[in-house]
């Protein structure tokens, strides 16, 4: 068979077990988990060889092929000897042989590998280092040494049970969290990201910083469909980025805008790049209430991001590029409509009572019926269906590997007790002080979500940070927001900033500079976890009165846009940024009447420093 013949053959068969994995999805969203064995375990197979598939399309070395091949072997094997001890299993009367302990660890070091090529190195090395030390932690020095853990046992938690790779992230990511990948891969197919772009465009075309505020709101509504900071990046970065420098802005500026707003994404309701659905299953708080609660906190983010570039913007000595004049012809504004009703629909559908996969399964009809009624073409454009069909299928098979990985760190976590140590050690260094405690819990989640996608990073972070913050009295929604942040912002964190190294490249700058300015631009968003702990009434729906949320969310407003401001002060104004950071200290840390004495004297600093967008001097 020639090269073109044996890509031909792949490229059928990755398009036909995608199109297996959206068939079960649908299935599974409509009528409910059918086994879950046979979809969690069964959803791994396909997508491992899904991804192998992918890569032996892609791959030109011999070694890298005879190493996917051993992959799906192995995923074959340990998958098949699962289920050949399935029922047993079940029952708990079941002792595993030897073949059995063999095949469990080809399993996981076939997940392990299949992480590596979805997501890269971090994620794949914090799975295997985690394996390592459940196997030989009883020779760790100090509170890291357990008391040992056999083989079998290793075994029959991580690969025989539903306590270690098919846990209860596989779970909800099978049941629940695909039929929303489905969704935003439609919503690509339809090209409403790119009407997304316009629309943003058009509402912020007047403003100075033009392209760069256009920039967060796109990012942000295509966030909230996008599982990945970095896909939003690309997404909507290509087309940005090259607007933001063409108005005069730097390439590291330009690049730093898009991976913060990008970033921002994943904290936006309603679909918070899939993190809302794993938070509501794990806290058993309602979904809609995980929604309402992360509102306010994105709003302030976005804000802050709007602030600081319009700051920013002040400072610079701008190209007088004329404003753009963009209008809409009836099919894109009918697409913009597409985009809002459907999100509309989740919502109802979920406050109706449906599960949140049936939900999904609504906004993606919504979506389909709406959208090819405008776009008929697009139902008889192969290419574009066999684009979302891989699409859709890849990103699938990507997340089920990769929770797969963390079902691995969870249950050596649980058998070991290291989550709860290491809680118990943070404790003792904060010697029991709250913003102690969340410093240290703020360091750690940048350092452990560093080079991880948001799902995997929330869930490991919050299942060895959270316990030592809810020790200290804080409730679980505040904690469990508190870790999401941290774990988003470690996109554009340096050294290892996910985000500003994709959108580097778009703007031909460097990935460092750029990790830098993007951390700058969303400093807001380094703050904003600290004042929902410090001003919980922030959070809406978590059981505090209206006037104490009013009160909450001006105090933090106020200080969202004086930290932005602080972060690109006027020039020969320097001495405003410690004004006003000490200012925002005041409104967020202190009880209430610091809090209004705070507030009323930044809002007279703001007056005097209101912004000049006449002023066109370059930032020193």
């Amino acid at each position: 068979m020639t090269d073109n013949g044996k890509s031909a053959y792949l490229d059928h068969a990755v398009s036909a077990l995608s199109f297996v994995i959206i068939g079960v999805v649908f299935y599974v969203s409509v009528f409910g988990v059918f086994s879950d064995s046979y979809l969690r375990v069964g959803m791994l197979l396909a997508g491992g060889l899904l991804i192998v598939l992918v890569g032996l399309r892609q791959s030109a070395g011999a070694l890298d092929r005879a190493l996917l091949i051993a992959a799906a072997i192995a995923l074959g094997l340990s998958v098949y000897q699962y289920f050949r001890a399935a029922e047993e299993i079940e029952t708990g009367l079941y002792f595993l042989t030897s073949v059995d302990i063999w095949m469990g660890l080809l399993g996981l070091a076939a997940v392990i590998e299949l992480t590596r090529r979805s997501v890269g190195l971090v994620m794949a090395a914090v799975a295997g280092i985690l394996l390592a030390y459940g196997a030989f932690g009883n020779m760790a020095p100090g509170f890291l040494r357990h008391a040992g853990i056999s083989t079998e046992e290793l075994m029959t938690v991580l690969w025989y049970s539903f306590d270690g790779v098919f846990g209860r992230p596989m779970a909800t990511v099978v049941s629940t969290i695909l039929i929303f990948i489905v969704f935003g891969a439609l919503l690509e197919l339809l090209a409403i990201d790119l009407v997304l772009v316009r629309l943003a465009m058009a509402a912020t075309g007047r403003m100075r910083s033009g392209p760069a505020a256009a920039a967060t709101v796109a990012s942000g509504l295509f966030g909230t469909i996008s599982g990945s900071a970095v896909a939003n990046v690309v997404g909507t970065g290509v087309i940005t980025i090259p607007l933001i420098k063409k108005r005069g802005f730097s390439p590291r500026f330009a690049a730093a805008v898009e991976s913060a707003a990008s970033s921002g994404g994943q904290i936006t309701p309603p679909i918070m790049g899939a993190v809302a659905f794993i938070m509501a299953d794990v806290t058993g708080v309602p979904y809609l209430t995980i929604c309402a609660a992360a509102a306010v906190p994105a709003l302030l983010y976005y804000g802050g991001l709007f602030v600081a570039i319009s700051s920013a913007a002040r400072n610079m000595d701008l190209a007088d590029e004329p404003r753009p004049d963009i209008s809409f012809n009836w099919r894109e504004l009918v697409q913009m409509a597409v985009f809002v009703l459907a999100l509309a629909g989740i919502v109802v559908t979920m406050v109706g009572g449906a599960s949140p996969a049936y939900a999904g399964f609504v906004g993606v009809a919504l979506a389909a019926v709406m959208g090819f009624a405008i776009r008929p073409d697009l139902l008889t454009d192969g290419a574009a269906w066999g684009r979302f069909v891989r699409s859709a299928g890849l990103i699938s098979a990507q997340l089920v590997v990769i929770v797969g990985a963390v079902g691995i760190v969870i249950g050596v976590l649980n058998l070991t007790g290291v989550g709860l140590r290491f809680a118990s050690l943070l404790a003792s260094l904060a010697e029991d002080q709250l913003i102690v405690s969340l410093i240290l819990m703020a360091i750690a989640c940048l350092l452990l979500g560093m080079g991880m996608p948001t799902v995997p990073a929330y869930l490991i972070i919050v299942l060895v940070m959270g316990p030592s913050l809810q020790r200290l009295g804080v409730p679980i929604v505040h904690t469990h927001m508190f870790v999401l942040y941290f774990g988003v912002l470690s996109a554009v964190t340096p050294p290892v900033a996910l985000a500003a190294f994709a959108a580097a490249p778009i703007a031909g700058a460097s990935p460092m500079a750029t990790a830098i300015e993007a951390s700058r631009l969303a400093l807001p968003g380094f703050v904003i976890p600290f004042a929902f702990i410090y001003q919980p009434a922030l959070l809406l729906g978590t059981g505090f009165g209206l006037g104490d949320s009013a009160q909450a969310i001006f105090f933090v407003l106020l200080a969202t846009i004086l930290i932005s401001r602080a972060c690109y002060p006027r020039p020969n104004k320097a001495y405003m940024v410690p004004v006003g950071l000490a200012l925002a200290a005041g409104l967020i840390f202190f009880g209430p009447v610091v809090s209004w004495i705070a507030a009323a004297a930044a809002v007279g600093v703001m007056y005097l420093d209101r912004l000049d967008l006449t002023v066109t001097k370059p930032i020193s």
